[in-house]
């Protein structure tokens, strides 16, 4: 905090007064982020612990990178406004299924509407960019594609050691601007392996407890040096003999067409039951800040840019709980909501 401040941590706390003025002097270093939709709901500021969760291709890692898009990009270059963080990323890979094209897409297209913007686009009459208009566009995405640090992890030894690595990183900074977001996708990819190779007694070796406390412990050390917003997602962890939608969909031959639209809304509900039952050891619940859910529906709706159909998405806040649900579609451009 001090850091933010620019000033010596001493002369941070030496200020004489009440309770009251050094919260409110504290939040206003600790500025509230504003994120894209469905996450803009809650109020979120540096050292908030976000848990996003939900079952496969519900939009987690989606919003990852406009959350991340949403950090790199300046607020202002070269006279555009951009409205970004001018922050650093830290994406923390354990599902390895990181897409680098998407986040090039997702940036290239916030870009391009900056400069869409401006009263003289650098459009010819034709309606296509010039080669001035194209070389600032590509500087700018050099620019804000070296404020993100990816890191692929294998296994929880190697999370753990990636997790010092953010905190050296937020130490020496990157390109002179410290790392503000550090997401993490997905927390639970590791749970299977190391409940497997958890020893049976519990004083010898590792145990899912003992890793789960060190990641924590890891995180909350990051957070004392360098202020910043953790993104984490987590997906459903289904128990075995558990059937899901997906499941029944590879297997819907076997029922005929009257069963299969009645037990296709039954697994449905099975399977939201499911992506919301909790795994994690208790260290980690009660080290999140903030939840929200994920679900993708059936429905479709059509796309506003282009000719086809979206699978709609659901999102609703948990905690704290906003007790509204909100509905979007995911394009190439981002998040569409659904009124």
């Amino acid at each position: 905090m001090a850091g933010e401040a620019g000033g010596d941590p001493r002369a941070w706390l030496a200020v004489d007064e009440t309770a009251a003025a050094f919260i409110s002097r504290s939040l206003a270093s600790r500025p509230p982020i504003i994120l894209p939709p469905p996450l803009h709901r809650a109020p979120l500021r540096p050292g908030n612990v976000v848990e996003i969760a939900g079952p496969s291709n519900s939009g987690k890692s989606h919003l990852l990178l406009m959350a991340a898009v949403q950090c790199i990009l300046p607020k202002e270059w070269e006279g555009i406004y951009f409205g970004g963080l001018g922050k650093s990323v830290m994406y923390l890979d354990l599902d390895c299924r990181f897409d680098v094209l998407r986040l090039a897409q997702i940036l290239r297209n916030r870009i391009a509407e900056g400069f869409a913007h401006l009263r003289n686009g650098g459009l010819e009459k034709d309606g296509t960019k010039d080669e001035f208009q194209c070389s600032f566009e590509n500087t700018l995405f050099s620019d804000c594609m070296q404020h993100f640090l990816y890191v692929r992890c294998y296994n929880s030894s190697e999370f753990t050691a990636a997790l010092k690595t953010v905190q050296s990183q937020s130490r020496s900074e990157v390109l002179g601007v410290g790392i503000y977001f550090v997401m993490i996708d997905s927390i639970g990819a590791f749970y299977w392996i190391d409940r497997a190779s958890q020893p049976v007694r519990e004083s010898k070796g590792k145990s899912l407890q003992s890793v789960t406390e060190t990641v924590v412990h890891e995180i909350r050390t990051f957070l004392q040096l360098q202020p910043a917003l953790v993104l984490v997602t987590k997906a459903p962890i289904y128990a075995e003999g558990t059937t899901t939608a997906n499941d029944f969909n590879r297997g819907s031959s076997k029922y005929t067409l009257e069963d299969s639209t009645v037990l296709r809304y039954s697994r449905q509900e099975e399977e939201r039951t499911l992506s919301y039952r909790e795994y994690m050891p208790s260290i980690w619940q009660s080290f999140v800040t903030h939840r929200i859910n994920l679900q993708v529906e059936e429905a479709e709706v059509p796309s506003v840019q282009e000719n086809g159909v979206h699978s709609t998405h659901t999102s609703e806040w948990v905690q704290p709980s906003l007790k509204t649900k909100e509905k979007f579609s995911i394009v190439d451009d981002g998040v569409i909501l659904i009124q």
